[in-house]
């Protein structure tokens, strides 16, 4: 049994970490063992244009704790009337990573998002001429589609059209959940790759009404069936590189959450990648989440690996329940109230792995 592990300084490829108090509450504890984040654009208003991402860039990087390399990757919030022009000049000019396809209404902020893929056809064409990711957020939003569905239900209506029309299109269908698109994806080509959470890897939907409604157990795409996650874990493990690592660690105050219509998502980045050494050790593949963790995603993305490591280490740690005062907050007055602060994934179990 080891006892420790180094890997390749990981990075997260599907992050949310809000903006002015909650982004300086956050963005510590993704910026802690992730080198760089692909993070997500779906603020209040959403960052559609350059000028937009490069200031919410210089945000981040403002509450980035003093001495801590950490680069954020920004992305494009896709809308019906995206400008193509617009977003080549920000791929070029080294501003957008990616652009963020998020079907109107299918998530948290997503109401600006794209009502019909006809609508940005010219959009799609020039970022495969360019060689610009497209992300997506992959659920139909049709209310007589079973919400457990949905995922699997885009792959046949819109997903394996989109890759048809667009074969060389570089294509991250976001935060898979089902073994649909475990199969499609493996299956497919050079072009298409997938991110895979932690929590999707621990949770299935029974964890949803244990004890109760769980708000906090509840994402979009929801978790579904253990067959599902069994399909997760495999993927994840099995060393493929069309699967990498991507928290999609989404935190809300918590009267976001505990509220009549609670907010989709877990905050999971305080605890992320000792997260996934568990999962991995549990599948007998701690070997090969060095790949998932640190070397699929950039070379996808076509980037370098990262230069540096970090070191797990076999060390028992109690997870809080939330957030704690931290030194980690740049502002000197964190206005962001306690019980507010956003509750954690794993909250109140011991977790065997920490970072040294």
């Amino acid at each position: 049994m080891a006892e420790q592990l180094t890997i390749t300084a990981p990075d997260d490829w599907h992050v949310h970490l809000r903006d002015e108090e909650m982004l300086e509450r956050v963005v510590a504890y993704t910026a802690r063992c992730f080198r760089r984040a692909i993070v997500m654009p779906n603020l209040r208003p959403p960052v559609t244009s350059v000028d937009a991402a490069r200031r919410y860039r210089e945000r981040i990087l403002s509450a980035c704790p003093e001495g801590v390399a950490f680069t954020p990757l920004m992305t494009a919030y896709l809308t019906d009337t995206t400008d193509p022009d617009d977003l080549e000049r920000g791929f070029q000019e080294g501003i957008y990573t990616a652009a963020k396809l998020y079907p109107a209404n299918a998530t948290t902020n997503s109401a600006a998002g794209v009502t019909d893929l006809a609508q940005i056809a010219s959009v799609l064409r020039r970022m495969e001429s360019i060689g610009m990711p497209l992300l997506i957020h992959g659920e139909v939003t049709d209310a007589e589609i079973d919400v457990f569905d949905r995922e699997a239900v885009f792959i046949e209506r819109h997903l394996k059209s989109l890759r048809t029309r667009h074969p060389e299109l570089k294509v991250v269908f976001e935060h898979i959940t089902t073994e649909q698109a475990v199969d499609f994806v493996g299956s497919s080509d050079r072009n298409l790759a997938a991110t895979i959470t932690p929590h999707h890897l621990h949770l299935n939907r029974n964890a949803m009404f244990m004890g109760g409604l769980r708000s906090d157990f509840y994402c979009l795409p929801v978790v579904k069936r253990e067959c599902h996650r069994q399909a997760l874990i495999a993927a994840a493990t099995s060393g493929l590189p069309c699967f990498f690592l991507g928290t999609d660690s989404a935190p809300h105050p918590r009267s976001g959450k505990e509220s009549a219509c609670g907010c989709a998502g877990i905050f999971n980045a305080l605890h992320a990648i000792e997260s996934y050494a568990c999962v991995f050790e549990q599948a007998g593949a701690l070997d090969r989440l060095e790949g998932f963790a640190s070397e699929h995603g950039p070379r996808f993305y076509g980037l370098p690996l990262n230069d540096d490591t970090i070191t797990l280490v076999r060390k028992e740690q109690s997870v809080p329940s939330r957030l704690a005062p931290v030194e980690t907050v740049v502002s000197a007055e964190d206005s962001l109230e306690e019980n507010e602060w956003p509750a954690l994934f794993h909250a109140g179990e011991t977790l065997p792995w920490c970072v040294a």
